[in-house]
């Protein structure tokens, strides 16, 4: 069975915050493929699916980003090599679109406690820039609102993430980093 976990925080405040996306993402999957996520024991809300004959389980921690590895560490841990963490990236532009496996969290602290958790880094990662303000610190950012400017880009990468999981799934991770990374590029995002 393949994980799909987006990474977020939970509750209205949080909503459309940059820090976010990966819920945006989940949201969107459940809706494509009409997944009633409901609450758990787990700490998160789930839900299952099948994509092209795959059994998938969408999950959104209910724990807060920096927790995220205590909703979902033990699924990653079972098959990492089937598990994609759907992250936002303050290192990429606004809609830049990265599919990667394995490696540190890069800073971002709930890849770091799901690494911690899983015991392995060795997992897929779907992530998606939302760039970053030098004036205003990381913490505060990424629990803020995207701006009008960014807000369409973002639309646009969350389409492409989903479109991205489900190649991940159907013709493997690296057909899926092959197309996905390079249209990124094209598309000047980088």
């Amino acid at each position: 069975m393949w994980v799909v976990v987006g990474l977020g925080n939970p509750g209205c405040k949080y909503k459309k915050t940059r820090h976010n996306v990966g819920f945006m993402v989940l949201d969107e999957l459940a809706l494509r493929f009409n997944v009633d996520m409901k609450g758990g024991k787990a700490q998160a809300v789930t839900g299952k699916c099948q994509i092209a004959g795959e059994e998938v389980c969408l999950l959104k921690p209910l724990t807060f980003m920096n927790l995220s590895g205590t909703a979902v560490g033990r699924l990653v841990r079972m098959d990492p090599e089937k598990s994609v963490i759907v992250q936002d990236d303050v290192d990429m532009p606004p809609g830049r679109l990265k599919i990667k496996y394995g490696g540190s969290s890069g800073g971002h602290k709930g890849v770091a406690s799901v690494i911690e958790h899983a015991a392995t880094k060795d997992f897929y990662r779907v992530k998606i820039g939302v760039g970053r303000d030098p004036y205003i610190a990381v913490e505060d950012y990424v629990l803020g609102k995207f701006t009008h400017k960014e807000f369409p880009l973002i639309l646009d990468a969350v389409n492409e993430a989903m479109l991205a999981i489900e190649c991940i799934i159907t013709e493997g991770p690296q057909k899926a980093m092959n197309l996905y990374n390079r249209r990124s590029e094209l598309n000047g995002s980088n």
